[in-house]
C-alpha cells in the first residue's frame, strides 16, 4: 500500500511553526499502519539542545480524556449513575440545592454552572477571562505550592455560578474535575491516579505515560516557557511545578506515541465498551477557557475538518507547555503534538489575544497531518 504519509511535506510543516516562534516541538501522525515522528527546534534554548520525538511532555487537560474513561468504566461496573446528583456521592463538597441540581454528566460536560477555582488560587490571573486585566505573578508565587484539591474545589462551588445547572452553553471549568477526582476516590476506594493507572494507561499499554509524583518531569523532555501574552519577555521555563493545581484533571505526563496509542484504543471500544462512547460522543455547546463555544461531550470533543469528517480528541495546556492529540472518527488518521511554548499571542487594549504567525503555522501543520 502506498505511504499516505509525505515525510517531507510533515518536516516542513513542523519546521515552519518553529520558525514562526515556537522554540520546540514534536508530533506523530498514523495513517493506517504507516507512522511518522518528527521534531524541530530546542528542548532547552540556553543549551541549544534539540526536542526529539519521543520526549515525555506534560499534556494538560488531555488528561481530561483519561478522568472521563475511568468515570464511565464505573458507571459500567454501576458504581456510578451519570445522572445522578453529585450530592448524592459527595455532599458535603456540593451541598444543599447544587448538589441536588448539578449530575455527574454535567461534571463531566462542563454544563455543572460551577466556575473555575483557578483565579482565587491564582490571584493575578483574577481577571480571566478578560485577560488584559491579568497578570503572571502567582505562577511565580505557587511553582512549589501543594494545593489541597477540597480547598480548590470550595474555591470553585462557593464563587458566583457562571450559568444555572444544565444550561447552554456550558462553561468549562477544571473544578468540575476536581470533584469527578473525589467521585473516583469515593467509589474506588483508592486515590484516582492510581485507579487511572491500573484501569485506563495499563489496560492501553502506555509505557511513558504517568502522574507526577513531584514537581519534575521524570525521563527526555523539554523545559517549558510561559509567555503569558507578552508579559514575561523573554518566555520563563516553568518545566519544574508542582501539578497539584490541577491534580488529576490536568497533570498527566505522556509522549505523542502514547497519545495516539490512548486515543486509538478509545475509539476502538478497548478502554470503555461501545454505549460508553456513544456517551462520550454525545455533545453539548461549551464556553471554552479561550471564550470560544465549541461543542464538548464526555471529556472528548470534535474537531471539524474541511470535507473529510470529524476527528475527535483534547487539547491541554500547562504553564509552559500544550499538546493537542486528534482521531479522525474511522480511527485510520491521527495525530499528536507537543509544543514548548505557551500564551504566544500578545494582547490589544481590550484584552483580546492578536493573530500571531505561530496560529497560522499550526494550522497547516494540522491540515497537512490529517489530510495530507
Amino acid at each position: 500500500m502506498r505511504n499516505p504519509l509525505d515525510p517531507a511535506e510533515l518536516s516542513a510543516a513542523l519546521e515552519n511553526v518553529h520558525r514562526a516562534g515556537i522554540p520546540g516541538l514534536f508530533a506523530e501522525v498514523r495513517a493506517g499502519d504507516h507512522v511518522w515522528r518528527g521534531a524541530a527546534g530546542v528542548a532547552d534554548v540556553a543549551t541549544g539542545r534539540p526536542v526529539t520525538a519521543d520526549m515525555r511532555h506534560r499534556v494538560g487537560s488531555i488528561t481530561k480524556t483519561f478522568t472521563a474513561a475511568a468515570v464511565l468504566q464505573q458507571v459500567e461496573s454501576g458504581q456510578i449513575d451519570l445522572d445522578a446528583p453529585i450530592g448524592r456521592y459527595l455532599p458535603k463538597l456540593v451541598p444543599g440545592e447544587r448538589g441536588d441540581a448539578i449530575t455527574v454528566r454535567m461534571l463531566i460536560n462542563h454544563t455543572s454552572g460551577l466556575a473555575e477555582y483557578l483565579p482565587y488560587a491564582y490571584p493575578s490571573l483574577k481577571g480571566m477571562p478578560v485577560i488584559a486585566e491579568t497578570g503572571p505573578q502567582s505562577l511565580d508565587d505557587h511553582r512549589f505550592t501543594r494545593f489541597d484539591p477540597a480547598e480548590l474545589i470550595e474555591m470553585g462551588v462557593t464563587a458566583p455560578a457562571v450559568s444555572a445547572p444544565g444550561g447552554a452553553p456550558g462553561v468549562y471549568s477544571n473544578t468540575n474535575y476536581l470533584l469527578l477526582v473525589q467521585l473516583l476516590e469515593q467509589v474506588t476506594g483508592t486515590t484516582a491516579e492510581r485507579y487511572i493507572t491500573r484501569h485506563v494507561i495499563e489496560r492501553a499499554g502506555l509505557r511513558d505515560t504517568a502522574f507526577p509524583a513531584g514537581p519534575y518531569v521524570k525521563g527526555p523532555h523539554s523545559q517549558l516557557y510561559e509567555a503569558w501574552f507578552g508579559m514575561i519577555d523573554p518566555p520563563r521555563d516553568y518545566s519544574v511545578y508542582d501539578m497539584s493545581w490541577v491534580g488529576p484533571s490536568a497533570s498527566l505526563i505522556s509522549t505523542v506515541a502514547d497519545l495516539n496509542r490512548f486515543y486509538g484504543m478509545l475509539l476502538a471500544g478497548e478502554i470503555i465498551g461501545p454505549s460508553s462512547l456513544a456517551q462520550m460522543q454525545r455533545t453539548v455547546p461549551v464556553v471554552s477557557q479561550e471564550g470560544k463555544t465549541i461543542d464538548y461531550g464526555l471529556g472528548l470533543h470534535p474537531m471539524e475538518g474541511p470535507g473529510q469528517g470529524t476527528f475527535w480528541g483534547h487539547g491541554g495546556t500547562v504553564w509552559g507547555g500544550g499538546a493537542l492529540a486528534m482521531i479522525r472518527a474511522d480511527g485510520e488518521r491521527q495525530l499528536a503534538v507537543a509544543v514548548n511554548m505557551q500564551r504566544w499571542n500578545r494582547l490589544d487594549s481590550s484584552g483580546t489575544p492578536q493573530p500571531h504567525p505561530i496560529d497560522d503555522a499550526l494550522a497547516t501543520l494540522y491540515r497537512v497531518a490529517m489530510y495530507g
